[in-house]
């Protein structure tokens, strides 16, 4: 292995290595220090004469002098096994819980393979998250990415956390695991991400990778590959179906910016790379299903929105490329409610295909309708009490006005440890909708209101 002592320059992370011969881009790239320690980078850019490596490890005490650097001749791989669940890792996939190294079953490459398009499964299998505005309304589908847009001060990690705990397939005994991926998170938020899912058991089926606030920002643009490389190892050659939880996507982005400008790129919109939305793609498209396989993998990215802006570049890139949105509330959240789920503008674009009978119930689609008709008239009542006082309404305003409140206080809140089974879920519904005339009940059947409205 050849070792060049060329390095000329260094700025911030990165380090350009010059007389250079057959580097790749994304190589592996070894800085050994004067004192004997060594550093792995990785190659961001190549030209004929040099190499820009940025280091996981920082760049603060190297010797331009005594420094050698050396390239391993491929990329970035990470051990994965069977073992790995119920372990913690540090972003880049060393084990950070103080069980020892894991014995590897194979060594992959973190950038994984495409998926033919051809070859991918269309989701159609419900999961069971527990959670009533999820499950009903913003219904999650196997193979699906269906990111919670949050903002800051929102309980995005307690729901995440909820999540992790309760999500199952329904009706099947089927292995499932969690991939949990923790990007620029605080040491607070770690150790409740670790006591949480430890506390409820989870952690037994979970695989939890967390990259902290004060680890390098190259290995934050490492960590959802190695989490989602490890999720394929357990999806497609363990037949499990594993659950992708990635938070916080807004800090993976701002990694991204950062690095963007120590290489003097052209900024783009609010100063990200004009390659995010194709950087983001390379992560969200891993999800999914593959004809012949028996796993599969679900994301749920989270992403909290600068100055909660539902236009700022990451919601709305991310929203081009998943299946739909979650969107907590911080007027919910003053309410004193939880999960703050505002499922008027939230949406899950393939919830159709993963309901029904034999999947969850017949009337799952026609009463979440009707649910979401009547409380976004209610809605609208209240924002007319607003301005033209409450005796200006009708007794039909004040009735939806009324079943707004009981909706939220009832079906939306709930428990951060109360699990709902999804019929439980769906009986609430139509007890909420009790209060309602039946001739206001265009969007179920006679026939649903007979057998289902007890």
């Amino acid at each position: 292995m050849k070792e060049y002592r060329s390095i000329r320059s260094i700025q911030g992370p990165l380090i350009r290595v010059w007389d250079i011969e057959e580097v790749g881009f994304s190589e592996v790239a070894l800085v050994k220090l004067k004192d004997g320690s060594v550093r792995k980078g990785r190659v961001l850019d190549i030209s004929r004469e040099s190499a820009l490596v940025q280091l996981f490890e920082g760049t603060e005490g190297i010797n331009l002098e005594d420094a050698t650097v050396s390239f391993l001749g491929e990329t970035l791989h990470v051990k994965v096994s069977e073992e790995m669940l119920g372990r913690i890792f540090d972003g880049l996939g060393n084990p950070i819980d103080g069980g020892g190294e894991v014995i590897p079953e194979k060594k992959l490459d973190i950038d994984g393979a495409p998926i033919n398009p051809y070859a991918r499964e269309y989701p159609n299998e419900f999961i069971q998250t527990g959670i009533s505005a999820i499950d009903a309304m913003t219904t999650l589908v196997r193979g699906q990415k269906l990111p919670i847009f949050s903002g800051s001060g929102l309980p995005h990690n307690e729901l995440a956390a909820q999540i992790a705990r309760q999500a199952k397939v329904l009706g099947k005994e089927e292995k499932f695991a969690v991939v949990f991926a923790a990007m620029g998170i605080t040491f607070e938020e770690a150790r409740f991400f670790r006591r949480e899912l430890a506390r409820t058991g989870a952690l037994e089926r979970s695989v939890l990778f967390i990259n902290l606030a004060d680890d390098p920002a190259i290995e934050r643009i490492a960590t959802p590959r190695v989490a989602l490389t490890t999720a394929e190892f357990l999806a497609f050659e363990k037949d499990m179906h594993v659950l992708v939880i990635l938070t916080d996507m807004t800090n993976y982005c701002d990694a991204l910016r950062e690095i963007s400008a120590a290489r003097k790129e052209i900024p783009g919109r609010r100063g990200y790379p004009g390659y995010m939305y194709t950087d983001l793609a390379t992560i969200f498209e891993r999800a999914g299903r593959i004809k012949g396989k028996k796993g599969s993998i679900t994301q749920i990215p989270i992403l909290t929105m600068p100055e909660d802006d539902k236009t700022h570049p990451i919601p709305d890139l991310t929203g081009y490329i998943t299946e739909g949105q979650i969107i907590l509330s911080r007027s919910l959240t003053k309410k004193g409610l939880y999960p703050p789920i505002d499922v008027l503008p939230s949406l899950s674009r393939l919830k159709e295909k993963g309901i029904g009978e034999g999947k969850t119930r017949k009337d799952h689609g026609n009463v979440t309708a009707q649910l979401f008709a009547c409380y976004a008239r209610g809605k609208e009542a209240k924002e007319l009490a607003l301005i033209l006082g409450e005796a200006a309404l009708t007794e039909e305003d004040l009735l939806f006005s009324k079943f707004a409140d009981e909706f939220e206080s009832r079906f939306i809140n709930q428990g951060i440890d109360e699990e709902r089974d999804i019929f439980e879920t769906l009986d609430l519904g139509w007890e909420l909708l009790k209060m309602i005339p039946r001739k206001e009940l265009k969007r179920v059947k006679e026939e649903e209101i007979e057998e289902f409205m007890k």
